[in-house]
């Protein structure tokens, strides 16, 4: 499958790609998508191409294998997944190819394109209990910090992501030195006024418990939005309640609950993403009128 200049995240590719194909791509330089199959002892990787045999050199596999910087376990976690890579020779029906020449031209692109508070398609590659790892073009790989997932604060990326997803993100930063681009998620989110408007006072609805305090019980009602109930029965967090709305007060950036029951099988909404341009210059999660709080991204 032909990958477009986008360079979108790998993963997209279900059938490995034709004849025509791999001698197109090895004439023009063009960027193909296949799977991973194996990993043999040298740790190259061999890839399914139909009639032909492909295969990925040990140093040809990720940027950053030939100097160390990249670990080696980013090739092994390759074998059964999609790997982007252009062709670099064919010899009957041996194919040589890189996937480190893809990255290089995808990391070049994005450099040249991207600016802070540019939002661009990711998807999850793996989590830390610090944050997200995504594919931000061709296997090249961007961070969330946890404490930019989301506003209602998480003890694990699990708790918004999974492996595989299609999200989006907006640009924190662009290292060129380091070759490094950070992204941030909550901005996308909605503010507060945004997710409150959402609910009303005397509604009875359902959250996740985020975390217990001894004043009371923080449960999230949307990713960035979470209200305080008072304890009325012992609940953990992760658990799913259902609560009545007692107040919602913008001045104070709060909302006010009463639990009202534990609940099983209670499916998490989606997400929601507030934003449908391709930029942000700022965001301001808190309302005008709360002089308490002030959360607000400014991408410089």
């Amino acid at each position: 499958m032909l990958l477009k200049k986008n360079y979108p995240p790998e993963g997209n590719s279900r059938t490995p790609p034709s004849r025509e194909e791999l001698l197109s791509a090895a004439a023009d330089g063009s960027i193909l998508e296949a799977t991973a199959v194996r990993c043999d002892a040298d740790h190259n990787l061999h890839v399914a191409l139909g009639a032909y045999t492909g295969i990925i050199p040990r140093e040809e596999c990720a940027l950053g294998i030939d100097t160390g910087k990249t670990r080696e376990i980013a090739i092994l976690s390759r074998v059964g997944k999609p790997v982007c890579f252009r062709v670099l020779s064919i010899n009957g029906t041996q194919c040589i190819l890189s996937r480190r020449a893809a990255q290089r031209e995808a990391l070049d692109a994005l450099f040249s394109s991207l600016s802070p508070g540019d939002i661009i398609p990711a998807r999850v590659t793996h989590m830390e209990p610090f944050g997200a790892f995504v594919d931000i073009g061709c296997g090249v790989v961007s961070f969330i910090g946890i404490e930019n997932i989301s506003v209602s604060r998480i003890s694990h990326p699990s708790e918004r992501f999974f492996p595989g997803q299609d999200i989006r993100a907006a640009v924190l930063s662009v290292d060129r030195t380091l070759e490094r681009v950070t992204l941030t998620h909550r901005e996308l989110l909605g503010t507060w006024e945004e997710n409150a408007a959402q609910f009303s006072v005397g509604e009875t609805v359902c959250g996740i418990v985020r975390s217990t305090e001894d004043y009371g019980v923080f449960v999230e009602l949307t990713p960035n939005l979470s209200g305080l109930a008072e304890k009325r029965f012992p609940v953990a967090p992760g658990q799913t309640v259902s609560c009545y709305i007692k107040s919602i007060l913008p001045e104070r950036m709060k909302i006010k609950l009463n639990l009202i029951d534990l609940l099983t099988g209670f499916s998490v909404p989606p997400m929601e993403y507030f934003v449908d341009g391709d930029h942000l210059d700022r965001w301001q999660y808190s309302p005008d009128c709360c002089l308490t709080r002030h959360i607000a991204t400014e991408f410089c």
